[in-house]
């Protein structure tokens, strides 16, 4: 009989969250923690990290900090190795970090579309890379936090959009490579719709800015309409990376899972 209790447990795994200081990426940290994974938070933002990281050791679990800016290959080699130093091997990888920028497609700078797609679209070409060199013969699991924004459009973030459908088809390729060769590394990609973290308030924030609507109760009232269960929370999609981290999606890969209060489907 099949112990499903066990199922989604991750003890003994070791696993690392990018831009895992805060929001999603804590929230996720957090979760993978609780459910038994040693975990690596690493962020540009190495205050919050060491907090993060302090505060989830002080609550029981295995997590240490190391700083990394996603877009630095050689960063990049330095942290995959500390996984395996720090905890012996390397099961899990999380690629949270990411970032957006609003703009009417006319008025967007070449500069701000082109960071919009070395963070979210390098940065996560990057971790895939490396976490599969140092994952074990046996495999692991690969999360890419892609977006509702990888799946359908929306004024104003054409950057945005473009970076997280290429981690949505990246993330296929990957999963399908990955399986003819062996390797037993399952690739899947989350995609959130309006979370209430500070990026999400900050999306709302750029149509007022851009005058699309009045002000912020105008948009929250807009994008509210448009999630019919309401916002998610940062647990929501932390359950879904301990998901597809875990033994539980142990047939899935290539797959994208919609995590959007109902938004994609009306």
């Amino acid at each position: 009989m099949t112990d499903y209790t066990t199922l989604f447990r991750l003890d003994g795994r070791a696993a690392h969250v990018t831009g895992g200081a805060n929001g999603i990426g804590a929230g996720i940290a957090e979760a993978l923690s609780q459910c038994g994974a040693q975990v690596l938070i690493s962020d540009r933002d190495a205050t919050a990290g060491e907090a993060t990281a302090r505060r989830l050791s002080d609550a029981g679990g295995q997590v240490v900090f190391e700083p990394l800016d996603v877009t630095d290959e050689a960063g990049w080699e330095r942290v995959s190795a500390a996984v395996v130093s720090h905890f012996g091997h390397y099961d899990i990888l999380v690629n949270n970090a990411g970032i957006e920028t609003s703009a009417l497609l006319a008025q967007c700078e070449q500069a701000d579309f082109e960071q919009v797609m070395r963070i979210n679209v390098t940065g996560v070409f990057l971790g895939m890379k490396h976490a599969m060199r140092s994952m074990p013969e046996s495999g692991g699991s690969i999360v890419n936090l892609s977006s509702v924004a990888g799946l359908i459009g929306t004024a104003a973030h054409a950057a945005y959009h473009a970076s997280k459908g290429a981690v949505r088809s990246m993330t296929k390729a990957a999963a399908i490579e990955s399986a003819q060769l062996g390797r037993n590394i399952r690739v899947n990609s989350v995609h959130p719709a309006v979370v209430e973290t500070q990026m999400g308030d900050q999306f709302l924030q750029d149509f007022v800015d851009l005058g699309v609507v009045a002000d912020m109760d105008a948009a929250r009232e807009a994008f509210g309409a448009a999630h019919p269960i309401g916002f998610g929370r940062v647990e929501d999609i932390a359950c879904a990376a301990v998901y597809l981290a875990s033994d539980a999606a142990r047939w899935m890969t290539g797959s994208e899972l919609v995590i959007d209060g109902g938004y994609t489907a009306a």
